[in-house]
């Protein structure tokens, strides 16, 4: 069977304070590969772990073996290969780091691509506070903890076709992938929804008018055409950063995923994502001092979105409510009737249904229509109202495992929106006083 990136599952061993074994490269393609090693003996802990890991229950135990699979595929002048399994060979002898003990007051050291943004933070936290709680728990836990025991990871070379790209992505059931460029042998971009997205409000004209960028253009191509002459690095994080500095990255450049690539190997290891953070953090909520602030409620915070609200109508054409997305710059429009009742909500993940069900050359069907093509159950629209406490919030959000709530006054009428980033932002930055400069460009 043919792949269009390539597959892998990454292992963890039980101990968190890790020791990370490098292995030689192999010679690989677009495809799953992966040796087996021994894992090195744990840095020995002398000190009780502020927040004891032992705690985070819902992840299944720890193998005492590692499996190391690349993500740095070669100029090899594929777009595709045959998937295979690659025997296991114990690695050669290669250096190994060991990742720092932190206490609670600690911060991670960030790595290079951290250090400049960090020093534009101007902390302002007392460091023994109640608010400050959560703040210090992020602060004293590395990316690196939060990877999950196996996880699957799909890379893409520039060089494939973007129409196969979107296809992989539905095939996989992701929402995201790691550019690789052969040229630069390294991690370029990321392919998101949102580029899928930006592809038909660009090009689509009519229904009886095939998109020939969606069907022909590589997408280095449409790299070269969307960002022009504004190619930036990569936003990504190393493991060994904190995951106070994980939140401030997603937030502060404004993303939604955050490659986790090490920075020995050059691997990509995971996807963080708002929504992992927040559940990570919620496991430990229970065994942490609850600050004041999380019974208060969202009026009384001020937290969220309550002006300019962008919404559509069941009626709304697909090409319309694409055009919202991109001009906004928002992940997902409420569904209100003909009342002002929410009745549905259609985010940037369903627009991928269109290339699961290949129905993008026809945009101009109801937001309704495209709607009957989910393919995952749908439970109706999450809601909360703005008198609920954060506490409730946090909660609900997590549960539910959606990336916002929309805030409805008793007729069921929107009233705002609150997303997973204006959550973290409360919970872990605004405690810890972190302000941008005012001559720093957004």
């Amino acid at each position: 069977m043919k792949r269009f990136g390539s597959l892998r599952g990454t292992k963890k061993p039980k101990d968190q304070n890790r020791s990370t074994q490098r292995r030689q490269s192999e010679p690989h393609g677009l495809f799953a590969s992966s040796v087996s090693s021994s894992p090195s003996t744990p840095t020995q802990v002398t000190k009780q772990h502020p927040f004891p890991l032992e705690s985070y229950k819902q992840e299944p135990e720890r193998p005492e073996s590692r499996i190391y699979a690349s993500s740095s595929p070669p100029d090899t002048g594929q777009r595709f290969c045959l998937a295979f399994q690659s025997p296991a060979r114990p690695p050669l002898a290669s250096p190994t780091y060991h990742a720092p003990l932190r206490t609670a007051a600690l911060a991670a050291a960030p790595g290079p691509a951290e250090a400049g943004m960090l020093e534009k933070l101007e902390f302002q936290e007392e460091e023994d506070s109640e608010s400050g709680v959560y703040m210090r728990f992020m602060r004293s836990h590395k990316c690196y903890d939060i990877v999950p025991t196996s996880s699957k990871l799909v890379v893409f070379d520039t060089t494939l076709q973007v129409k196969k790209a979107f296809f992989a992505l539905v095939a996989n059931g992701v929402r995201a992938a790691p550019l690789w460029e052969s040229k630069k042998q390294s991690f370029v971009g990321m392919l998101t929804i949102t580029d899928f997205i930006n592809i038909l409000h660009r090009y689509y004209k009519s229904p009886m008018v095939q998109i020939y960028e969606l069907e022909e253009h590589k997408i280095e191509t449409w790299r070269e055409l969307y960002l022009q002459e504004t190619f930036k690095p990569l936003v990504n994080i190393s493991p060994d950063a904190s995951l106070f500095d994980a939140v401030y990255s997603l937030i502060k450049n404004k993303i939604h995923r955050l490659p986790v690539i090490d920075p020995i190997s050059g691997n990509a290891l995971y996807i963080l994502t708002h929504k992992r953070i927040l559940k990570f953090l919620q496991l430990f909520m229970s065994d942490m001092p609850k600050p004041a602030f999380m019974k208060q409620n969202l009026d009384e915070l001020g937290i969220g979105t309550y002006h300019n609200i962008a919404f559509i109508h069941p009626d709304t054409p697909i090409i319309k409510a694409l055009n919202i997305f991109v001009e906004r710059r928002i992940s997902a429009l409420p569904v209100v009737d003909e009342s002002g009742k929410v009745v549905d909500i259609y985010s940037k993940f369903d627009v991928i249904n269109l290339a699961a069900e290949k129905t993008y050359n026809n945009l101009d069907i109801t937001v309704t229509q495209a709607l009957q093509h989910r393919s995952q159950y749908f439970e109706g629209v999450v809601k909360c109202s703005k008198l609920e406490t954060l506490e409730t919030i946090v909660d609900r959000i997590v549960r539910a495992e959606v990336h916002r709530l929309v805030v409805v006054n008793e007729a069921d009428s929107i009233v705002g929106i609150i997303s997973l980033s204006d959550i973290l932002q409360a919970l872990i930055l605004t405690p810890a006083g972190a302000k941008q400069k005012e001559t720093e460009t957004e």
